[in-house]
């Protein structure tokens, strides 16, 4: 991370040299307050501050090509309590986005800290192979990977992406395991446009520690450093009704205690009803088969989910989402309300997690407790 630091400081400093076009410099920043309360939690008050400023500065240059900047923090707070008999306090402050751009009118290379997001589905995401966005957070927030990412736009609307990452070991989306932070992660997408719709091939090559079991009685388990290849293949069509899909196909180099295998199928369709202010109705399911012997896959996941939302009014809206498991029987239910005041958004949301549901995806906006909670948030952008 400091190696990118240096590497992006030396390039703003060199460009803000160099700068002949229009140059603008905008500081923007966000405040949020968050509260949870879970019942059949030990802690089950949860409080969290957070601050996110954001500085974005831009040049346009005589050619028409842009140069622009993102530098932004995650300042953040929570304090975790059970009335005045547990508690337990932590703080972090951590870049959130630090990246510098060159782009033109059909290419753009962008290098440092920053979000690569990309595929078909909303709730259920194969291809959410770089951030950690939750469905169910109004905000959006995740934690960002270190690399470069170049994207080309031809003239018929289809675009190609390629990207190397280099110092990132957190799990995201729906990794099993999380890659090894100093060997680099490379891939490629190509995206096509169809009649109504448009189909993409996506590839992803990094390194992840898995485990092998040696015969040594002193050796144990001991960890692997495990090449793994990963193909995606996404489509979305607009049919009157949106149909799309993701499938995912994941597979290391070495079989381990792990997993030597794993393939992931996400379906999907919405539509929007006219019904009052407009009714709009999202399903998804997932299939997930984890194979962890050559020959059968041990591991069966189906997972379907649905989001319901209807705008009250201009200021005013309600949405819902409730998946299901369907081998475990597990259920979960998201309620949530929002508010625009004058200068701050409300939200209160409910949830309800059943004893059998599975938390299979790595995201930060997700509540693991069990049972039922009530969930506050205040949001003030500036």
């Amino acid at each position: 991370m400091k190696k990118f630091t240096i590497v992006f400081i030396m390039i703003f400093a060199l460009c803000s040299v160099f700068a002949i076009g229009k140059t603008n410099l905008d500081f923007t920043g966000q405040v949020s307050l968050f509260s949870n309360y879970s019942p059949q939690y030990q802690m089950n008050f949860v409080n969290i501050g957070r601050y996110i400023p954001q500085l974005v500065f831009s040049d346009t240059l005589a050619n028409s090509h842009l140069i622009d900047f993102e530098a932004s923090a995650n300042i953040n707070g929570s304090a975790s309590y059970h009335l005045l008999d547990i508690s337990a306090y932590q703080g972090n402050i951590s870049p959130y986005r630090l990246w510098g751009r060159y782009s033109g009118k059909q290419f753009e290379i962008r290098i440092g800290l920053q979000k690569i997001d990309f595929g078909s589905a909303t709730l259920l995401r194969p291809l959410q192979w770089f951030n950690s966005i939750s469905p169910r957070d109004p905000l959006k927030i995740t934690n960002g990977v270190w690399g470069a990412l170049g994207r080309y736009y031809f003239l018929n609307n289809a675009n190609v992406w390629a990207w190397v990452l280099y110092g990132n070991e957190m799990r995201r989306g729906l990794d099993l395991i999380g890659s090894y932070k100093n060997d680099p992660e490379y891939g490629f997408r190509y995206q096509q446009p169809l009649p109504k719709g448009e189909i993409a091939l996506s590839y992803h090559h990094r390194t992840i520690e898995t485990q092998n079991w040696f015969t040594k009685p002193t050796t144990g388990i001991f960890p692997m450093k495990n090449p793994e290849d990963r193909i995606g293949l996404d489509g979305k069509w607009d049919l009157g009704i949106a149909l799309w899909f993701e499938a995912v196909y994941i597979k290391p180099s070495k079989e381990s205690l792990n997993y030597s295998d794993q393939a992931l199928l996400t379906i999907g369709t919405d539509y929007t009803f006219g019904i009052g202010n407009g009714l709009y109705v999202l399903f998804e399911h997932l299939i997930s088969n984890i194979r962890q012997t050559p020959s059968v896959f041990d591991v069966n996941n189906n997972i379907t989910a649905s989001t319901i939302s209807y705008p009250l009014g201009l200021d005013d809206n309600i949405s819902s989402i409730v998946d299901y498991g369907w081998d475990t029987k597990g259920m979960s239910l998201f309620l949530n309300y929002s508010h625009q005041f004058e200068k701050f958004m409300g939200y209160i949301m409910l949830t309800y997690n059943s004893q059998n549901t599975i938390k299979i995806q790595n995201l930060i906006f997700t509540n693991p407790y069990k049972g039922p909670g009530i969930q506050l948030m205040l949001v003030y952008n500036h």
